[in-house]
């Protein structure tokens, strides 16, 4: 890759929305010892392990590669200048535990622009390019963040949004070509570890209240990769297609930290076209003839959401034949080592169905949140993806089940009621990959732990409701020795998923699997409304299949009393729907999540 490509993709801006403490020239000396070393941190100990020539980066349609020697060499470069520009030709160390955010498309630009970020011991803020105005504008003042870098593409939108309602502070606008190093330039990783005010603030999704910024510290970051690697086995030889988006832990942890931690190729191909992703996983199997002409490499691993595998296998039957034979074996399980799926519950049949299209390739599920990174996940052996179950804590992660009635911690052995029932209880975890705060809220902060009662760190109330127990066949300790005993299975949010109504608790989770396992229902999301005679009553809105148009009694269109008697002998009568609502799409936010509480609001109007 010449110096000139690479060079083209390295402009950014940077703008500064909080004013700079006037401090004094480091010496020459400093700064040439700067301009070649980096953090000595998991992160960048990793990176300096890897082959410089081998490939860290990928941009899908345009096929411009770069190397791990490359990528070393221009975050060093990066982080000098970006620390020179804030510090104003000085200023060693100013960026230290200060939030600096980022505009930046998927793509190898925000590799570097994340990475320098860390190596100037601040805190990497990504920004949704596709937020309106007003949700980047409450995230920049609510993180106090020092400095606003974008690159190119998004140098307008950042100047608009400083104009639109931060410009009350001082701003200076900066564009800057940084010039790009070569693979083989020495970098040194500084001579000793030192502690580490760096990390990122990844924000909430804000589905229960306005969103609130997730502080990571790098120590975490590091222990949430580091788990992630142990369990799925990330390798030098995976090529990762990543497909989501980069201002949520799903595509910036599991999608991109770890992948580069293990030495792996990311491969960016983002905003999701299903069309465009099944061209990329056929082209290594496709007939010579039939190929644009260069060899692809297979991909072997993808992570997405529930919603990316429907529209995939939406997409399959409109391709051509050719096309199909070779889409079929790309993601068989011989090419594609590992499919999982997680932000959001994986339908029984989308499971299923992607199983029969893949010729066996079962999606690992695996239950995670913003503040915690990843938590619990199924195994890499087929017989330990049990269907509905996320699976076993992941290595260094303790979780426990806290009973949502007597609040009392259900030990091993403890999961039966007394009446034979299974117990729930709230998830609740703690260990080295836990977030260490909400920014600028404490109350929050305080409100989402609770002590430990045995000496040990606080635990994390996640707000999710679960159930354990052993599956025969599974948790024998072939996927790894965290793999072992009962299993976890989600029953929904506590506040949101679990509806209780005449006195008896239904998991939303379970309707809508029951729903969307009906061949007349695309998509679904079961909620609760305010019921005078039963506290709580259980509804549905629903998306229809083109064919439920007629699908119903003497030929009408498929209706609630239909869906009525499909459920009748599947679910208990009180935990079907009383009420249906169709509607030609259900809102979704960027990692394929439904607002629950906005829906009630929306379509009843409750």
């Amino acid at each position: 890759m010449s110096s000139r490509s690479l060079s083209a993709l390295a402009r950014y801006s940077t703008l500064r929305i909080r004013p700079n403490p006037i401090i004094s020239r480091r010496p020459a000396q400093l700064r040439h010892r700067l301009l070649s070393t980096l953090p000595n941190l998991p992160l960048f100990r990793a990176l300096q392990s890897h082959d410089p020539s081998s490939l860290a980066v990928i941009h899908s349609t345009s096929s411009r590669s770069f190397t791990y020697g490359s990528l070393i060499a221009d975050v060093v470069r990066a982080r000098n200048e970006l620390e020179r520009k804030v510090g104003n030709e000085g200023g060693h160390g100013q960026l230290t535990g200060e939030r600096v955010a980022f505009l930046a498309e998927n793509s190898y630009d925000y590799v570097v622009t994340l990475l320098a970020i860390l190596a100037n011991d601040a805190i990497a803020l990504p920004l949704a390019p596709s937020f309106p105005m007003g949700e980047l504008q409450y995230i920049l003042d609510n993180s106090q963040a020092k400095v606003l870098l974008s690159t190119e593409k998004y140098a307008d939108k950042a100047r608009e949004i400083l104009r639109a309602g931060l410009d009350r502070k001082p701003v200076f606008d900066i564009r800057s070509k940084i010039q790009k190093g070569a693979a083989g330039e020495s970098v040194k990783l500084e001579s000793a570890e030192k502690p580490s005010s760096s990390g990122m603030m990844l924000y909430t999704s804000g589905t229960t209240a306005r969103p609130k910024g997730v502080l990571i510290p790098e120590s975490a970051l590091a222990a949430q990769a580091s788990s992630l690697l142990e369990a799925w086995k990330y390798s030098p030889q995976d090529r990762l297609l990543h497909l989501l988006p980069l201002h949520h832990i799903h595509g910036t942890i599991n999608a991109l930290v770890a992948p580069l931690m293990a030495g792996s190729c990311v491969e960016f191909m983002y905003p999701f076209n299903a069309e465009q992703v099944w061209s990329r996983l056929a082209a290594p199997f496709l007939p010579p003839e039939n190929s644009s002409g260069k060899q692809k490499h297979p991909i072997t691993f993808i992570t997405a959401v529930p919603t990316v595998y429907n529209r995939l296998m939406n997409a399959f039957p409109h391709l051509t034949p050719d096309t199909q034979q070779a889409a079929k074996k790309g993601i068989a399980p011989e090419n594609l080592r590992l499919n999982i799926s997680g932000s959001a519950a994986l339908p029984t049949p989308t499971k299923t169905a992607w199983t029969t299209l893949s010729n066996g390739n079962v999606l690992l599920e695996r239950f995670g949140m913003t503040e915690v990174g990843m938590a619990l996940s199924c195994g890499l052996d087929v017989a330990d993806r049990v269907d509905g179950s996320v699976g076993w804590p992941l290595p260094g992660v303790e979780v426990r089940l806290v009973d949502t009635e007597t609040e009392q911690v259900i030990q091993p052995g403890e999961e039966l009621a007394p009446d034979g029932r299974e117990r729930e209880g709230e998830i609740q975890l703690r260990g080295a990959s836990l977030f260490s705060k909400y920014w600028a809220n404490e109350k929050a902060t305080q409100e989402a732990f609770v002590a430990g009662d045995d000496g040990g760190t606080r635990w994390f109330k996640t707000g999710d409701v679960a159930t354990r127990h052993t599956v025969e066949g599974a948790g024998a300790g072939r996927s790894g020795s965290w793999a072992k005993g009962p299993m976890y299975f989600i029953r929904g949010r506590k506040s949101v998923d679990i509806i209780k109504t005449g006195g008896e608790k239904v998991s939303a989770l379970e309707v809508e699997r029951e729903l969307l396992s009906l061949p007349q229902i695309s998509e679904t999301a079961v909620i609760a409304l305010p019921s005078e005679q039963w506290g709580q009553k259980v509804a549905a809105i629903v998306v229809l299949h083109p064919s439920a148009q007629t699908a119903g009694r003497n030929g009408k269109p498929w209706g609630a009393m239909d869906m009525r008697r499909a459920l009748r002998d599947r679910l208990a009568a009180y935990k079907v729907p009383q009420e249906m609502k169709v509607l030609n799409s259900i809102p979704r936010n960027a990692m394929g999540k439904v607002n629950k509480k906005a829906l009630v609001k929306d379509v009843f109007g409750v």
